[in-house]
């Protein structure tokens, strides 16, 4: 019975990897052309982030994905069981895992930045250093990811193949300190602190939002965007505590069986493949937790907008013509009104705004 189980769950990962790249690497190049070439009702500066975004997950599915995960477990001998590419590989993947974590941090903090401060959101919301701000994370990740390259190590293995014995090369985690080390500060980078920064900032971001619903009058309200506030906001605060949940339950598992992994499992003698032991299992089922993240960003950040769908339906039924952006906080909860200044006349059912400033 416990062969069975443990044949059922090598297979059920053969079918789950492939189907991934399959779904997510599509799903992540359409969600960045309808971002970038659809009008979306997204600010210019959300169009960036959510779009390099896109392209880095669709890095990080295939060379994690695609090269790694799916060829382990269809070929006996991928190609990056061989010198250079298998410090090549651990290089590219930590890179692509970096960028896509703190792509996702750093626009969480420049949201919560630009409802709190306007001078700040006329500096950092322009176009130009959104772009920067996102080559130089791609960039530094790649940097700090340079040293994973000596994680692992080609050496040979003895083989059972058809009854005779063959020594064939392996990729193998280098039983080592610095490698011990290495591993130990990638996760927190990578898991860890993401998982701190987005928990804070977006509970940050709900409270002003939260705060800021008492800003403004009803009128005013009204004059803004013709609907009640509540049902808005209300759907604001879901939506960040959506992402917020979705990336802490799809990534904190991994954070938590990779650490006792590298801790009380971490020696050469150690058969990482070994599914009769249950540290192993519980492993591989974080990693695809965590995995599937790379597949349900773009879910999470531009399904919430009524034009992407829109936009979407229009696409798919071939309809070429592009909507207007329309009423700002009616398509995107990305989008906020700030008043400079407004005064109230003698008829309190009268108010008059002075302007009225839209943040991106």
């Amino acid at each position: 019975m416990e062969g069975a189980s443990i044949t059922v769950f090598v297979i059920v990962q053969k079918i789950y990897y492939p189907l991934l790249c399959v779904m997510g690497i599509p799903a992540n190049l359409f969600t960045f052309y309808m971002i970038c070439f659809r009008k979306c009702g997204m600010s210019n500066t959300a169009i960036v982030y959510l779009s390099c975004l896109a392209i880095v997950d669709t890095f990080y599915l295939l060379w994690v994905i695609l090269i790694d995960l799916t060829l382990t477990f269809w070929m006996r001998q991928p190609f990056w069981h061989s010198h250079p590419w298998c410090g090549i590989l651990g290089f590219l993947q930590y890179g692509a895992l970096y960028s896509s974590s703190w792509i996702v941090v750093v626009f969480t903090i420049e949201r919560y930045l630009v409802l709190r401060s306007t001078a700040t959101k006329q500096h950092f919301s322009q176009p130009w250093v959104t772009k920067l701000t996102c080559i130089a994370i791609v960039l530094v990740s790649h940097v700090v990811s340079v040293p994973m390259a000596w994680i692992n190590v080609v050496t040979p293995v003895d083989f059972t193949v058809n009854g005779e014995n063959v020594t064939l090369p392996r990729c193998r985690y280098r039983d080592k300190t610095y490698s011990t080390v290495l591993v130990w500060i990638a996760t927190f980078l990578s898991i860890g602190i993401p998982i701190v920064l987005v928990i804070i900032f977006n509970s940050l971001i709900s409270y002003h939002l939260c705060r800021a619903s008492n800003l403004f009058t009803k009128e005013e309200r009204r004059v803004m965007h013709g609907k009640s506030t509540r049902g808005m906001l209300r759907r604001t605060i879901l939506l960040l505590g959506t992402v917020s949940v979705t990336f802490v339950v799809l990534s904190l598992p991994r954070f938590v069986t990779y650490s006792i992994l590298r801790t009380q499992y971490n020696n050469e003698s150690f058969n990482r493949n070994d599914y009769s032991i249950p540290i192993n299992v519980a492993g591989d089922l974080a990693n695809m937790l965590q995995n599937l993240n790379s597949t349900t960003n773009f879910l999470l950040y531009c399904m919430v907008s009524r034009c992407f769908r829109r936009e979407l339906v229009r696409v798919v039924t071939c309809n070429s013509k592009a909507r207007e952006l329309g009423s700002v906080l009616t398509h995107t909860t990305m989008k906020v009104f700030s008043v400079v200044n407004h005064k109230t006349s003698s008829n309190p059912g009268i108010v008059v705004l002075i302007n009225l400033k839209q943040m991106e």
